[in-house]
């Protein structure tokens, strides 16, 4: 019963990564990001675009476990 979404996991994985190689491989001109008054180094693209994916994916994992744990805990008595 837990395979089957450990499998369409692995495959939406599976689809990012070979997304992000070929962008990487097809946008190798380097992108210089910036917020307000700050330029970050250029870097090119398909790491700006690694880098995204692999925050989003550990703070998602991380609010994840934060909210779990936050909507299981018992109801205290006033």
């Amino acid at each position: 019963m837990k395979t089957l979404p450990i499998i369409l996991i692995s495959l939406i994985v599976a689809i990012w990564v070979s997304a992000i190689a070929v962008l990487s491989v097809q946008n190798f001109t380097p992108v210089a990001l910036n917020l307000l008054a700050f330029q970050s180094i250029e870097i090119p693209l398909g790491l700006v675009l690694a880098f995204s994916v692999g925050i989003g994916m550990v703070g998602m994992a991380i609010a994840q476990l934060l909210l779990t744990s936050y909507f299981q805990r018992p109801y205290e008595d006033d």
